[in-house]
């Protein structure tokens, strides 16, 4: 595996791109009682989470699937208690480690997704909890719709006050727009979706990550699988708790990244 660069874009080159070969499968060939379940692979970026890492970590080993699950840990330079934590979680079979130096998300995900193995690539954070049946709610998801990427509701609940303030605003369009994920919608194609579970092949086909992309990597991804014929789909039967930031530096820092990089 290596990298490669287009238009001032650094993207993943993938040594057996297509060599998945999990088919789509229509609606009416979905039957609980024959469906064989792929393989997933939950990645997760982290820096400084030792706050949320245990619980985070926790509600991906209690996934309610029927397929195998791992969960790869891609740990940056963090400068507080991450990485003892995760070598205590890694302790647990499912959970491996990876090494992120520049502690770059895009970088990240892509060391994280390089190390697993699964049919399906589920994108988790460390302030994300997901739902026990999140897992299986998306891989028949991606089957009924025939997506290479779906993704539901980012549900913003705070812990301290000011997380719960922030929580609030982020549940409105005042707040954080329009988005289906942030407001809820009806279930259909979208141009993006938060966090993502993918089909592998269909980050083989597009390369990964773009790299170079600090903040909205995740939409300029659905960009590349839209323009390369895939579908994004978003269901609100998908519904993931995030922690916001906790302190008004911190917040201010995630938003004017994200002005920054749209």
């Amino acid at each position: 595996m290596g990298q490669r660069t287009s238009g001032g874009c650094q993207y993943l080159s993938w040594p057996d791109a297509g060599s998945v070969g999990w088919a789509p499968v229509t609606h009416e060939e979905v039957r609980p009682d024959a469906r064989e379940w792929p393989s997933v692979s939950i990645v997760v970026p982290l820096l400084n989470e030792e706050r949320h890492l245990r619980e985070v970590v926790a509600h991906l080993l209690q996934q309610a699937y029927d397929g195998p699950i791992d969960v790869v840990l891609a740990l940056g330079p963090s400068h507080d208690a991450t990485d003892e934590i995760a070598r205590e979680l890694a302790a647990d079979p499912r959970v491996r480690l990876v090494a992120n130096p520049t502690g770059a998300t895009p970088a990240g995900l892509n060391a994280a997704i390089a190390a697993s193995s699964g049919e399906v690539v589920v994108r988790c954070d460390g302030h994300a909890l997901l739902p026990p049946h999140y897992v299986r709610t998306a891989v028949e998801t991606l089957r009924r719709a025939d997506a290479d990427n779906v993704g539901g509701i980012m549900a913003a609940e705070g812990v301290t006050d000011f997380e719960c303030a922030v929580a609030r605003a982020m549940t409105t369009r005042l707040g954080v727009g329009g988005a289906s994920f942030h407001i809820g919608g009806v279930e259909g194609e979208a141009p993006t979706v938060y966090l993502g579970v993918f089909r592998r092949s269909a980050l083989e086909r597009v390369g990964g990550y773009d790299q170079s992309m600090v903040r909205a990597q995740d939409w300029e991804m659905n960009h590349r699988i839209r323009a390369s014929g895939g579908r994004v789909w978003f269901t609100p039967d998908l519904r993931v708790t995030y922690r916001p930031r906790s302190t008004v530096a911190a917040l201010s820092r995630q938003y004017r990244e994200y002005g920054q990089w749209r």
